[in-house]
């Protein structure tokens, strides 16, 4: 579990990057989970967007996509979700 310093931390640098994948209709799906799964292990620190034709709510599928990828839900703002997992090969995020 992250601290409130560490989540502060990780905001601030989750500010500045782009969503790089969306969740529309299709909803979360092991093809997504695993996308997401890839793309922590390559950059530590990235940010999902719900889209308007999604069915599931924000919190349902930042609680799917963590609980499928062991992921940290950083923040969740407007329909944009950050998600935070240690990388095993390519570590790149020192947390205070």
């Amino acid at each position: 579990m992250l601290t409130g310093k560490q989540k502060r931390y990780l905001r601030s640098k989750a500010h500045h990057i782009k969503p790089i994948l969306q969740v529309g209709k299709g909803g979360v799906n092991e093809n997504l989970i695993k996308q997401v799964d890839d793309a922590l292990e390559a950059r530590e620190l990235i940010k999902v967007s719900i889209l308007q034709n999604c069915v599931e709510n924000k919190e349902e599928v930042a609680h799917f996509i963590s609980k499928g990828t062991q992921a940290e839900i950083v923040q969740i703002i407007g329909n944009t979700i950050v998600f935070y997992k240690e990388s095993s090969e390519n570590k790149t995020i020192i947390l205070p």
